[in-house]
């Protein structure tokens, strides 16, 4: 697809928190001494007291309250405050009981828990502050709890990248991937000063967070690149194809597609099934048209489309929308990463850019929930995203969230405030049903009774004979027997292995699903998932 690409010369302001301590020559005044053995870090054994300035000495104001069993152990005289430690072993009882009576005396403002808290992590990466990005889907806040692992894998199938970039060398692998559109072993760029996407939206996803060079990623997850475009943005079917089904194969967590058009294509489709059926989550960008579906490959089932939003967070005016979409993120106007011969960091715009950003929270989410499964990781995603105000069609369930997606237990329905649904509950109810084929001829038909009124999404899976090639078929909404000739989604990949995912399925009637032999014979497990 094309991106809006013009450079901004002019960086947005972005929305760095601020979290600085407060500057004055007399910042430490009126601070007593640390006494013996009260270490730094968290103190959840001691209660602070607050006295009033009328008394004449705090600490003896406080002191002649104090159990025997405690003692103060700070006092801020500007402050007017004292801390009073309990020891460890003594019961809570101890220190509410002491809570409630200390704040009835006289010149006792209050009394409360010596609570502990958390840096808000701000990196030293000395332009995070131009960036938008991060901040818009909490990755900043996010960071506090995982800046993300190693151990997860995002590729990046696009045009060459600059892995070697001061900014990305970091997190690239050592073998950082191969390059499809020239048939060899490096994915670096040919022409540095004209082939930039890959370099881009590596950084969006990826470029290294906190080590004090140029901008932020949304993780520190690991990279690796397929290229498969060529310096103008352009690749054939089957060079995608293939990165995508070597990226599978490298183990990737994440496939990053920020590309498309086409239209459908087998191809294609295989590809992006047999990454999905691999364990790869595959995020692909809906498309830089504007119009009301998204293009392919986000349009497939198996993929997570993602529309671009501004830092206003409206619909950018180029990003496609439509049922099909997923998920939201900054798209517009995004600082990231390019090619040193560029000038190291440029401003992008498209949902290329909100499709890596979307990738970079996904890894968070892999770091704090290593156990999530690909699908498992999809929704939630969708379940923690935020309610931004846009239509379903425009957001998906929402703007991806990466604190609520890292800090939310998966599963759980506690966290984000996704409008647009899909990201369901956590639970799912499935069936399996076991059949034989005896030839090309041959083709089984089943009918599912739906078991929730309104399922999130419904995985059709078969798994058949390695000899053979059994295909499915699908149709919902309708009594009609599915075939090869008649059906809503298909799966017919080169083998006996398909799966059909459908988001939001009608559930008016029972769902027609038919397994056929394309060639050859043999036994297959047919399994239906349905997920709240």
């Amino acid at each position: 697809m094309t991106d809006n690409t013009e450079r901004v010369d002019t960086m947005r302001r972005g929305f760095l928190k601020l979290t600085g301590a407060v500057a004055g020559a007399a910042a430490f005044g009126g601070v007593a001494s640390a006494r013996n053995g009260r270490a730094p870090g968290p103190k959840e054994d001691e209660v602070l007291v607050g006295v009033s300035v009328t008394a004449d000495d705090i600490e003896q104001e406080v002191a002649q309250y104090v159990p025997g069993n405690a003692e103060v152990v700070h006092s801020n005289e500007s402050l007017s405050y004292v801390a009073v430690r309990f020891p460890s072993e003594a019961a809570d009882v101890a220190r509410e009981n002491f809570l409630e009576a200390v704040t009835k005396k006289e010149k006792i403002k209050y009394a409360e828990a010596n609570a502990t808290y958390e840096t808000q992590l701000a990196p030293n990466d000395p332009q995070f502050s131009s960036q938008y990005a991060p901040q818009q889907v909490r990755s900043d806040e996010a960071w506090d709890t995982t800046l993300g692992d190693s151990s997860v894998t995002i590729a990046v199938v696009d045009t060459g990248a600059q892995y070697d970039h001061p900014d990305l060398q970091g997190n690239y692998k050592s073998d950082p991937g191969r390059d499809f559109a020239d048939g060899d072993s490096d994915p670096y760029p040919d022409v540095p000063s004209d082939e930039y996407h890959g370099t881009h939206v590596s950084g969006c996803a990826s470029a290294v967070v906190d080590n004090g060079t140029g901008v932020s990623g949304q993780s520190n997850s690991s990279l690796i690149n397929g290229r498969s475009l060529d310096e103008s943005g352009s690749g054939s079917t089957a060079d995608i194809a293939d990165a995508i089904q070597w990226a599978a194969d490298q183990g990737a967590d994440v496939i990053n597609l920020s590309l498309g058009g086409g239209g459908y294509t087998s191809t294609m489709k295989n590809a992006v099934s047999y990454a999905d059926d691999n364990g790869a989550l595959v995020v692909a960008a809906a498309g830089n048209d504007g119009t009301s579906s998204v293009s392919y490959p986000a349009a497939y089932s198996e993929a997570m489309a993602v529309s671009a939003v501004d830092s206003n967070e409206n619909l950018a005016s180029f990003s496609q929308y439509g049922s099909s979409v997923e998920i939201c993120a900054p798209g517009v106007n995004v600082l990231s990463t390019t090619t040193e011969a560029r000038g190291s960091y440029e401003e992008l715009s498209g949902t290329s850019m909100a499709t890596p950003v979307t990738s970079g929270v996904a890894g968070l989410a892999l770091a704090a929930w290593p156990s999530l499964t690909n699908t498992e990781l999809r929704d939630h995603l969708k379940a923690t995203a935020a309610d931004i105000g846009l239509s379903s069609d425009e957001q998906g369930s929402g703007q991806a969230d990466a604190y609520a997606a890292v800090t939310t237990e998966p599963g759980s329905g506690d966290g984000g405030d996704g409008g647009g649904g899909g990201g369901g509950s956590g639970d799912s109810t499935s069936g399996s049903v076991d059949g034989s084929l005896s030839g090309y001829y041959d083709y089984d038909d089943y009918s599912w009774s739906w078991n929730y009124s309104s399922p999130s999404r419904v995985v059709v899976e078969l798994d058949g004979p390695s000899d053979a090639d059994f295909d499915l078929y699908v149709n919902t909404g309708t009594t009609q027997n599915a075939s090869p000739s008649n059906y809503d989604y298909r799966s017919y990949t080169a083998d006996s292995q398909e799966s059909i995912t459908i988001d939001d399925p009608d559930t008016s009637t029972d769902m027609q699903i038919d397994v056929d032999s394309y060639s050859g014979s043999g036994s297959y497990t047919l399994t239906i998932t349905e997920y709240q």
